[in-house]
């Protein structure tokens, strides 16, 4: 079985002004559809991988053959990670934005003593990320955790569950922000969908 590219769940100029519509369509169609595309390729040699979702070949890297490990690795995350990326924002007039709801809300407070606090430690953890890389948050030991990782690594090869990530490759950004990187992760807390995110924290406490 082939894995496929998802269609964005909105439109492509929907996150605008804080991602841009020309950074979307670079970013979906072509960087993440490149994951895609590699990530089939790889697996071409051990088609009895197709069976699996692309989270379990991520989270059980260590049982992939060694031969295309890497490839996996690389293309399997990138897959894995942009699928969640796209599906924790959505439009402001939808909603998007603005302090968080619900349970996470207040796992936040609790954990972070505030929203502000949780924000600059997830934005801190993104602009320290040296190069290409992730920012996150998981739940590990009952708590809210802010982590990175470079390139297309992800939390579940470490056995935790991704609560919320930012992309802070270069292609994320840098046609709206160039160097900014500070910029872009500010304005990217206007376009995140707290709903989807209650939904995949609820998942995390299982």
């Amino acid at each position: 079985m082939a894995y496929e590219l998802a269609p964005l769940p909105y439109h492509y100029a929907a996150l605008e002004p804080h991602i841009d519509i020309a950074t979307m369509h670079l970013h979906h169609d072509k960087h993440h559809q490149a994951y895609v595309n590699n990530l089939n390729a790889a697996i071409e040699k051990h088609p009895e991988l197709g069976s699996h979702s692309v989270d379990d070949l991520v989270r059980n890297l260590a049982t992939i053959p060694e031969d295309i490990r890497g490839a996996v690795r690389n293309n399997g995350g990138g897959h894995s990670n942009h699928t969640l990326f796209w599906n924790i924002m959505k439009p402001v007039e939808e909603g998007a934005g603005g302090a968080p709801t619900g349970a996470i809300g207040e796992q936040i407070i609790k954990d972070f003593g505030s929203f502000d606090d949780f924000k600059k430690a997830f934005n801190d953890a993104g602009v320290k990320q040296f190069g290409s890389g992730w920012s996150w948050a998981v739940f590990e030991g009952g708590k809210l955790k802010i982590t990175s990782t470079p390139n297309q690594d992800s939390p579940l090869t470490s056995g935790l569950y991704p609560i919320l990530g930012n992309d802070v490759w270069e292609h994320a950004y840098y046609l709206k922000y160039n160097n900014r990187r500070p910029d872009y992760l500010a304005a990217w807390w206007n376009v995140v969908n707290w709903d989807a995110i209650n939904t995949r924290f609820a998942t995390a406490k299982k």
